[in-house]
C-alpha cells in the first residue's frame, strides 16, 4: 500500500500493467454492471447544465431514458450512477459503426463543447476508489472485470504500461500534478528495490 496524505493507493496500481483494447473488450465497462457510473456529488450539476449539449450525442432510448426517470439515479450500494438504458447500458452511451461503446459526454468535451469530459470514475477505471467509514481516507484500488478487461491486461503486459501511466490524465484530474509526481516517484522506486 503507498500512503500519499490522506490516500492509500494499491501497489496493484503501479505493479500491474493495463492499456485498454477497445476493439476486443467494446467498451463493454459502458454497459456491465450491477448500476450506471458512479458519480461525485459535485457532477451532478456538471450534468444538469451540460445536458442539452450532451443529448445531441445521445441515443433515442438513452434520451427516454433520462426523460423518464432524470439525468442521474441514487443507488443504496453505488450513491449517485448514471440512469441505464433498461439495466444494461449507460444511458450517455452509444455504439459506433465499429460497434464501440462510447460517451455522449466525452464526445460533447472532445468537440470543445463542454469543460467536463466525463465522470471520473469512468475516467479512472479499473481503478476503484472507495472511502473509509469516517471518509477521511480514500482506498484506491485496482480492479479489472476478470473477463471483459482480459484483452486490456494482456495489451498492457505487451506494452509493459503500468496501470498509473496508462491511467497518468485521469489520476492527475483526480488529484493533482503533485500527487502524480509522488505516486511516479514511489513506483520507480519500488521498482528499484525489486
Amino acid at each position: 500500500m503507498i500512503a500519499i496524505d490522506n490516500v492509500l493507493v494499491s501497489d496493484e496500481v503501479v505493479e500491474e500493467q493495463f492499456v485498454c483494447d477497445l476493439t476486443k473488450c467494446k467498451g463493454g465497462c459502458c454497459e456491465d454492471g450491477d448500476a450506471g457510473a458512479p458519480l461525485q456529488t459535485e457532477e451532478l450539476n456538471h450534468l444538469i447544465n451540460s445536458y442539452d449539449i450532451i443529448k445531441e450525442y445521445m441515443t433515442p432510448a438513452g434520451i427516454r431514458t433520462i426523460e423518464k426517470g432524470g439525468k442521474y439515479l441514487y443507488d443504496r450500494e453505488f450513491g449517485w450512477v448514471t440512469p441505464t438504458v433498461g439495466g444494461k447500458i449507460c444511458a450517455y452511451g452509444y455504439r459506433d459503426k465499429q460497434g464501440i461503446i462510447k460517451c455522449a459526454i466525452e464526445q460533447a468535451y472532445n468537440d470543445d463543447k463542454i469543460s467536463w469530459k466525463k465522470p471520473i470514475s469512468c475516467h479512472l477505471f479499473p481503478i476503484r476508489i472507495s472511502k473509509s467509514k469516517d471518509e477521511l481516507t480514500e482506498y484506491v484500488n485496482y480492479e479489472p472485470r476478470p473477463d471483459l478487461c482480459a484483452a486490456a491486461c494482456k495489451l498492457g503486459k505487451k506494452l509493459k504500461v503500468p496501470t498509473y501511466i496508462f491511467l497518468k490524465e485521469a489520476i492527475i484530474r483526480k488529484y493533482g500534478e503533485e500527487f502524480y509526481e509522488t505516486l511516479e516517484a514511489t513506483a520507480k522506486h519500488m521498482e528499484k528495490a525489486k
